[in-house]
């Protein structure tokens, strides 16, 4: 998993989390630590719009 220095809006918790539970025999983190121990901390997650429910509705 590639974890780059970029917007702390995108290193999120989840977004480890789900990198490392989708990993099926190893998981080989490629980055800064302190980007890591960044997203472990950032525990801020926005509300997604995704029309999602909208869109099931019409079907």
């Amino acid at each position: 998993m590639v974890v780059p220095p970029t917007s702390p809006m995108l290193l999120t918790r989840n977004l480890l989390y789900t990198g490392i539970t989708r990993a099926k025999k190893l998981l080989i983190i490629v980055g800064n630590e302190q980007v890591v121990k960044m997203m472990i901390g950032n525990v801020d997650s926005k509300k997604r719009n995704t029309g999602l429910a909208y869109k099931m509705e019409q079907e």
